[in-house]
């Protein structure tokens, strides 16, 4: 009768550590989990995500679907300054890192990384679902991401007042955006070429026009928490 008691007890203290470890691990999993991704499609309108919001929106829907929805996600994108606005920086609204693929690769630490020399790449940049994005030389080019932004992730406004943002991401007609190339991969050897978040401007901000250069109207998300 005791021997049974003591294995009872045991019993019960093993499946309270085995419990208890188990809840740790579950609320230790979000700081842990995917904090980066780019956007598996675009939601049809081009360029026009009704503005930051919207983009930030789609960025958590798509993190929500693919069950990292507790954490705050926010669109790599900047803004130039309009209707008594001030410009918005893309690396002000992303947190402080560090961030992880889908596969828990981390792209960079800190902010300063990112925008040096970060761990992104086409292997690295995967979608939310954890796949690979087609980039140059592929049978389709989508290396195109739109940001908005310099090298350093900050607004840019063009000295000859050429929109850079398709109007702070409203438009999905005329206008322009920068974007950068994911696979870091382009025409020759050229910073901008190389860039993953400043390479070049659109031919305007349709899903028909961003395609023409190598895009679909993808995005970078970010947790920023």
């Amino acid at each position: 009768m005791a021997r049974r008691l003591v294995f009872t007890l045991a019993a019960v203290a093993a499946a309270t550590l085995l419990m208890t470890a188990c809840s740790a691990m579950g609320s230790s999993t979000p700081a842990r989990g995917m904090g980066f991704f780019v956007t598996s499609a675009n939601p049809g309108k081009g360029a026009d995500f009704g503005g930051l919001a919207g983009a930030d929106r789609y960025c958590q829907a798509l993190g929500t679907a693919a069950g990292a929805g507790v954490r705050s996600w926010r669109a790599y994108l900047s803004t130039t300054a309009a209707a008594g606005q001030p410009a918005v920086n893309a690396r002000d609204r992303i947190g402080s890192g560090p961030w992880t693929n889908s596969k828990g690769v981390i792209v960079a630490n800190s902010v300063d990384q990112l925008h040096g020399a970060n761990m992104l790449t086409k292997q690295t940049a995967l979608t939310e679902k954890g796949d690979g994005i087609m980039g140059r030389g592929d049978a389709t080019n989508l290396h195109d991401i739109l940001t908005g932004s310099s090298p350093d992730g900050r607004a840019v406004t063009s000295a000859d007042g050429k929109d850079t943002t398709c109007g702070n991401w409203t438009k999905s007609g005329d206008g322009s955006a920068i974007v950068g190339h994911h696979d870091k991969t382009g025409l020759d050897e050229s910073a901008p070429a190389k860039s993953w978040n400043s390479s070049h401007a659109t031919q305007g901000c349709s899903l028909e026009a961003l395609k023409k250069t190598g895009g679909g109207g993808l995005l970078y998300c970010f947790a920023a928490n």
